[in-house]
């Protein structure tokens, strides 16, 4: 890679944040930086193949529509409103309990469910409402959300832990027992900070959400209430054994709950139908199509040669491997929204090496885990960010202002813990 070609990216994924900061249109921005550092690559038709890729990514969009489909569902049946009402008290009570008690029940579902941008649908739908609902900035309400989405790694199904353990050639709960204690240490700083944020930017209080304030005459009828966590609950059992029989994936469990909203709420079977339809659509719409917009950009920085650069870079330079180890996978993580391509080079790379710069396996492993996992958590491309920005109806960019510090001192404690 040309010294001219990595300042000219540098260059245009610059101005490409700059457009993002300043509130353009994501899609517009992405789309178009995209195209133009594949046509400089010479291979301009990357970007169009990776708008068709990702127009079928069905992993993604399958969570995306259903969970907005679903909350829709709860929208139209009132299900939504009957649970902000039936917490009110609660939440007058432990208001300060509030924006923590998000962030680590986020990360709890995570840990059950490893893919964040199936927690974020998931849990957003849920905890992002009953925020807002209880006057806090939806921007913060889906940063809550968005700061506890990196649980994955206290899961053995997590791809990058039975990778580290088969490198070390230990079981994979060894891998995790290591990482057990920066990983808390590093989600109560992250915690203690972003309700921090909230209290000094005033956001913690005092935002009026249209059609989800609480109504002190509201008659609560606690059937209902419990419909918009009813998905949540099937997951977690399923995905946990405690009910083996329902583990199912996201799409599943929202489809059920709408039926059993049907049954309990007693509506129209074709109007809620419509109305399951009308959020799936949306979801695609608002959603999924900054998710292919950001697919233009990533094969742009691909074509260009960054992100191969940047790892060789990392690989090259082992004599401050313990520091590239974390910094490394998080920075390409919060560039391209995903740190699995970091991090499973840097393993593969260098890892195996470990014992060459004073650290074990498991040790390197896992700084290289919890880097690449936060960069994403802060990415504001990411696509647990977008789909909680979607829910929000905020820009993912505010996300990121407000879970940027808190995801900084999460990786600083966490890479300290595990390297020294």
């Amino acid at each position: 890679m040309s010294t001219v070609m990595l300042v000219t990216g540098l260059v245009l994924v610059a101005i490409t944040v700059y457009l993002l900061v300043k509130g353009h249109d994501a899609r517009v921005v992405l789309i178009g930086a995209g195209i133009i550092m594949c046509a400089i690559g010479g291979v301009p038709m990357n970007a169009l193949n990776a708008f068709a890729k990702s127009m079928t990514n069905a992993g993604l969009i399958q969570a995306v529509c259903s969970v907005m489909g679903f909350a829709m569902v709860m929208r139209f049946t009132g299900c939504d409103k009957h649970l902000i009402n039936a917490i009110a008290n609660v939440i007058s009570r432990v208001r300060p309990l509030l924006i923590p008690g998000v962030v680590i029940g986020t990360y709890l579902v995570n840990i059950a469910l490893p893919s964040a941008a199936g927690t974020a649908a998931a849990a957003g739908a849920i905890f992002i409402p009953i925020l807002m609902g209880a006057g806090i900035h939806p921007a913060m309400s889906a940063a809550a959300v968005k700061c506890g989405t990196y649980g994955s790694m206290l899961n053995p199904g997590l791809a990058h832990n039975p990778f580290v353990a088969n490198i070390a050639k230990v079981d994979v709960m060894e891998v995790i027992n290591f990482h057990f204690n920066a990983n808390i240490a590093s989600l109560i700083v992250a915690t203690i900070l972003i309700t921090a944020i909230a209290y000094i930017t005033k956001e913690h209080k005092g935002y009026v959400a249209e059609g989800l304030e609480v109504d002190d005459n509201f008659k609560v009828n606690y059937l209902y209430a419990i419909m918009p966590t009813l998905p949540i609950f099937i997951l977690v059992l399923g995905a946990t054994k405690v009910i083996p029989a329902l583990k199912m994936g996201v799409p599943h469990a929202m489809i059920i709950g709408a039926v059993v909203a049907l049954l309990v709420t007693r509506t129209n079977p074709g109007e809620l139908g419509k109305a399951f339809f009308k959020g799936m659509g949306e979801g695609y719409g608002s959603i999924i199509t900054i998710i292919i917009s950001t697919g233009v950009f990533v094969a742009g920085l691909a074509a260009m040669g960054m992100v191969k650069a940047f790892i060789n870079w990392m690989v090259s330079n082992p004599s401050i491997a313990k520091i590239l180890a974390s910094v490394g996978p998080f920075v390409l993580g919060f560039f391209t929204g995903s740190g699995d391509a970091a991090t499973f080079a840097f393993n593969e790379a260098v890892t195996p090496q470990a014992a060459d710069f004073g650290m074990t396996a498991v040790q390197m492993g896992s700084m290289a885990t919890l880097g690449g996992t936060l960069g994403r958590t802060i990415s504001p491309i990411a696509g647990a960010t977008i789909i909680v920005a979607g829910i929000a109806g905020v820009n993912p960019i505010e996300i990121t202002k407000r879970n940027g510090i808190p995801v900084i001192a999460a990786l600083i404690v966490g890479t300290i813990m595990l390297a020294f």
